[in-house]
């Protein structure tokens, strides 16, 4: 029997799901607000099993699943995801009427999902875990399945994601081939230079995995996707798309490159420079002609996925611990926004248009300040947490050597800046236009209130902690 201890909390995930599933099928009224109450209950019991009951480091299932801190850091950012996702989307579906008892369920087996690839420690259990959190996604981008831009956000998320999978799995099929093995600790003792053939067969599977990973993260070139499905699924589940699967993604890529391809650093580095670089460049200029801040917040996505990979690409411990640290703040800092943008409700129902915000500090002052809070920090201004999210990655690939790297980074973020200072500037400049009703839903006031303060200079008191977190978490790779 293998160790199940280091996959509790997945375990836990899974039987309670399907209990959820159960429960949903037999009550025949009104079961969403039970079932999203529990599955709120079961990411708590998740969380606990994963931090007091799952010991570290150690593997299962024959070390195809590892549990490590760098696992328990990303885990509970997941988890903490997952959870903002599952707090701001009771309101909504109900005034759409679409609260089904299958959406937090489909949240739950998403998180699943994303908790395997933390923990992948072979090819294979990569992509197991992988398609489980895409095929929930897929449904969730077209939940409001009578609305066609949901539908066709939903279509063209799946579509394009069976492509992405496609090139991954041929990728995996090539490096299978050509090595005999699928798992990270054999890939690592292998010496992909010492012959020509073994290290250019092996080298273009690594290709074709490192496109399919690029797709989950939104990087240039393969961030088609991200603009129409962010505006054309619904609000809570664009959230959730912008947090929780962000993050375990760009886990994933981290522990893919780090772990079993050390040897081949100087070859995948280059890869991962250009989808940097790409991905701070087109997130940051497309987003200047947005009006539709769902949009807009696409563009932004793929900026800071460029911005987090500039630390990958350094492939130092010193990168890992900014990535880390760069995903923490942004999930916190995109969790908030979401939130807010929830909030865009005039009479007729909710808004996406940025020019809804006009005067917004003179009606709504509260939550013009929450708002521009998050968009300085989204910006990079100092003091505030996104400032040092930043700071860490260009820090990182300084050290590296990679100066010109940064400077790309630093350049791209001032151009970034100016759609952030747009919108604080409708707020707090332009003639107030329709008043906004007030924020309701207390869940999505909570998830509001905690990210602005913890994007607020208060941040300064848990950033030293984070720290700590961080680098033990990215020592635990090397």
């Amino acid at each position: 029997m293998p160790n199940l201890m280091p996959i509790l909390p997945e375990i836990i995930l899974a039987i309670g799901a399907m209990a959820l599933l159960l429960l949903g099928g037999f009550r025949t009224k009104d079961s969403f607000a039970l079932v999203n109450g529990l599955s709120m209950g079961l990411l708590l019991l998740a969380f606990f099993a994963l931090v007091a009951l799952v010991p570290r480091p150690a593997t299962s299932f024959d070390g195809m699943f590892v549990s490590d801190g760098f696992a328990l850091f990303l885990k509970t950012l997941v988890l903490l995801g997952s959870a903002f996702a599952l707090a701001m989307s009771g309101e909504y579906l109900r005034e759409r009427g679409i609260a089904r008892f299958e959406y937090p369920v489909l949240i739950l087996l998403a998180t699943l999902g994303m908790l395997m690839m933390i923990s992948a420690n072979d090819l294979l259990a990569l992509y197991v875990g992988l398609e489980l959190q895409s095929l929930a996604l897929y449904v969730l981008a077209a939940f409001h399945r009578d609305h066609l831009r949901s539908s066709e956000a939903g279509l063209k998320y799946f579509v394009l994601g069976a492509l992405a999978s496609g090139m991954m799995l041929y990728g995996i099929s090539l490096l299978y081939g050509f090595t005999g093995t699928t798992g990270f600790a054999a890939f690592a003792k292998i010496d992909f230079g010492s012959t020509a053939g073994t290290h250019l067969g092996p080298l273009v599977g690594l290709v074709f995995l490192i496109a399919g990973l690029a797709f989950k993260v939104s990087a240039v070139p393969f961030h088609m996707w991200t603009p129409d499905v962010y505006e054309g699924a619904p609000t809570p589940v664009t959230a959730l798309f912008a947090t929780a699967p962000k993050v375990a993604a760009m886990a994933l890529f981290v522990r893919v490159m780090m772990v079993p391809f050390p040897a081949l650093l100087a070859d995948w580095q280059q890869i991962l420079i250009f989808l940097a670089v790409a991905s701070m460049i087109v997130g940051a200029f497309a987003a200047l002609v947005q009006t539709n801040i769902k949009r807009l917040m696409a563009y932004s996505a793929i900026a800071h996925v460029g911005f987090a990979l500039t630390g990958l690409a350094a492939g130092t411990v010193d990168g890992i611990e900014g990535v880390l640290i760069y995903m923490a703040i942004y999930m916190v800092m995109t969790a908030g926004t979401f939130a807010l943008i929830l909030g865009m409700r005039r009479e007729e129902g909710l808004t996406e248009d940025i020019s809804a915000l006009a005067g917004l500090a003179e009606t709504r002052p509260v939550m013009a300040a929450a708002m521009a809070v998050l968009m300085f920090s989204l910006a990079g201004i100092p003091l505030l947490a996104g400032f040092f999210a930043k700071l860490y990655v260009f820090l990182a690939v300084v050290k590296a050597g990679l100066y010109w790297l940064a400077v790309v980074g630093f350049i791209t973020s001032v151009v970034a800046a100016v759609y952030y200072l747009r919108i604080v500037k409708v707020m707090y400049f332009d003639p107030p236009g329709e008043t906004l009703l007030p924020l309701r839903a207390p869940g999505t006031k909570f998830v509001a209130g905690l990210s602005a303060l913890l994007n607020s200079p208060l941040h300064l008191l848990l950033i030293w902690p984070l720290t700590l977190a961080a680098a033990a978490a990215a020592r635990s790779l090397f």
